[in-house]
């Protein structure tokens, strides 16, 4: 199924220089949004104490978490876990540290704060878990590159590898300055929609890549440029389907799935739409700057005399 009944012509590579003034500059805002505020990081990666609540079914998540609020626990994570029956219903409520409390003191911290509760089930995260906890996620990030590269470059051409590198560095750090710039909760289902969003990113790549080459064999009168800017508006139609169905199921996620997957939404929102615009303006562009030709992807036969 087409979007488009054919073909546009749309000059994607001739708006470069202005694409590549607009993603520097919101790429150094980022930096230094990071740099000067930091990531809010959320319980995952600090530390803090979770435990299980069974609560009369009038109570909603919200309206649990303005009490928790009120009672002093401003960091309060609350999450609608499971009902027990039609008189219950139970939640996970994660809370900071609190290093001046004891485990008992705390407990009953809460259970003032939730009079009405039952609680089971109190789990206590250190801080040093935290720490381990973002610095495998950091791992899974590098690796995630290290793999990509290499892939890219084994499939395509090294060309290929290094712009796909870079529009997979945008990305993220461009959803991190968000999420700094705002003071938004950096938790580790934030980080799952981080490395969500470089799978989908690349594979809205790859698929360009894929026509590039495509094109370079079938068409010997063009230039990297028309090549490129003839291989995205091909796949264009698919690329506007399959983003704006995601984007739409996302937005839904984000509307009406609860706080607890806010920052995972969010992050995906943001990935999709950056990523989708890295494909054409970062990815293929920059694979144009590092010099991509026809030889690049088709080596020349070599012409053998066989003559006395």
């Amino acid at each position: 199924m087409e979007f488009f009944k054919a073909n546009p012509a749309i000059p994607f590579m001739r708006q470069r220089w202005i694409a590549a003034l607009i993603s520097a500059v919101i790429f150094i805002a980022s930096v230094v949004s990071l740099c000067v505020n930091g990531l809010n990081l959320g319980l995952d990666f600090t530390g803090g104490t979770q435990v299980e609540v069974s609560l009369p079914n009038t109570i909603t998540a919200s309206g649990l978490r303005d009490q928790l609020m009120q009672a002093g626990f401003q960091e309060a994570l609350v999450q609608a876990y499971a009902q027990n029956n039609s008189h219950e219903n139970r939640f996970s409520v994660r809370v900071g540290l609190y290093p001046q409390l004891t485990q008992e003191q705390l407990k009953a911290n809460l259970s003032s704060a939730m009079p009405s509760a039952e609680m089971s089930a109190l789990e206590y995260i250190g801080p040093q878990v935290g720490k381990q906890l973002l610095s495998n996620g950091i791992l899974a990030i590098v690796l995630a590159f290290i793999g990509t590269m290499a892939y890219i470059a084994m499939r395509f051409e090294y060309r290929f590898s290094l712009s796909a590198a870079i529009a997979l560095v945008h990305d993220p750090v461009l959803i991190l300055g968000v999420f700094s710039f705002f003071h938004l909760d950096f938790d580790m289902i934030v980080l799952t929609g981080l490395l969500t969003v470089i799978g989908y990113s690349l594979n809205d790549t790859i698929v360009v890549y894929d026509r590039v080459r495509e094109n370079f064999r079938k068409i010997r009168k063009c230039t990297s440029l028309e090549i490129m800017d003839l291989s995205i508006n091909q796949t264009l139609s698919r690329t506007i389907m399959t983003s704006g169905l995601t984007f739409m199921v996302v937005l839904a996620l984000f509307l009406f799935g609860g706080q607890s997957v806010h920052g995972f939404s969010l992050a995906l929102m943001l990935g999709i739409v950056v990523g989708t615009y890295s494909s054409i303006y970062v990815a293929g562009a920059l694979a144009v700057a590092f010099g991509l030709t026809r030889t690049s992807l088709i080596p020349q036969q070599k012409v053998i005399d066989e003559r006395p």
